[in-house]
């Protein structure tokens, strides 16, 4: 075994210990429910837009997209934009990768990979932040309802031209919109790619937090995802995820493509 593979070893001891360790994911639980009503994931940008996410989703994210170098990513849910920077400067990364790996010279305003965001209501001020940032070359977004069957077609119609989708599902968090999500866009996740499902902590939140929201406990992202994968076993929850986090929006919310 030689440093890396020692390395990496060690790594998934460390997370299979958390995994075992039901006082620090207690406590990682506790942590979660009280900063949740400071509006915690409001705090963090991602070059300059809001990105309204936990900075260990973030980073578990960029080692998903850098290991599957996916040329479409698919996100339900914008609001000011901050998670498209974030996929898109990824997305450029891998061309920088892929640049360097063929000895070619890249153009950063042409690229094949793409970020697809959908959204009820892209208000004015975020779209055109949006449309004027670096970035905006590699984002195509569209205004309407994701469980609307003519966005849905239309999401699936851009997806033939791409080989390898990551989807990712945060807009509306009840039960039934997420479940409907689910069957729109999870059959496009390529195989080893991963469909990952927001805010599925709310099912482990006081139902107080949710305030006047119609979701909260009992009928949030999680329950859609257990319903979803009662008939579907192309897909499996990465548990090594949350375990390696502990403070993560998305419990049970990785979830891979087996199949």
């Amino acid at each position: 075994m030689n440093e890396v593979e020692k390395f990496e070893s060690e790594v998934a001891k460390n997370i299979d210990g958390l995994s075992k360790d039901k006082d620090v994911q207690a406590l990682s639980r506790i942590w979660i429910r009280e900063i949740s009503p400071h509006k915690y994931a409001y705090n963090f940008k991602w070059l300059g837009r809001p990105a309204i996410q936990f900075p260990q989703d973030q980073v578990a994210l960029q080692e998903l997209i850098w290991s599957i170098k996916p040329d479409l990513i698919i996100e339900t849910g914008i609001a000011h934009g901050g998670s498209l920077m974030f996929s898109a400067s990824m997305l450029a990364l891998l061309d920088m990768e892929d640049a360097i790996n063929s000895g070619t010279n890249m153009n950063p305003k042409i690229s094949n990979r793409k970020v697809l965001g959908i959204d009820i209501d892209i208000r004015a001020h975020n779209k055109s932040a949006i449309e004027a940032h670096p970035m905006a070359s590699r984002i195509q977004m569209i205004q309407g309802s994701s469980i609307d069957p003519n966005i849905i077609k239309q999401v699936h119609d851009i997806a033939k031209s791409y080989k390898t989708i990551l989807v990712c599902l945060d807009s509306n968090h009840t039960h039934e919109h997420v479940l409907a999500e689910l069957e729109a866009y999870a059959s496009l996740t390529t195989k080893d790619s991963y469909c990952i499902v927001y805010d599925t902590a709310v099912e482990d939140m006081p139902e107080n937090l949710s305030g006047d929201r119609p979701w909260g406990p009992g009928n949030n992202p999680k329950t859609a995802v257990w319903q979803y994968l009662q008939s579907h076993s192309e897909f499996e929850i990465d548990k090594s995820i949350e375990s390696k986090l502990l403070i993560t929006v998305a419990p049970d919310g990785y979830l891979k493509r087996i199949g």
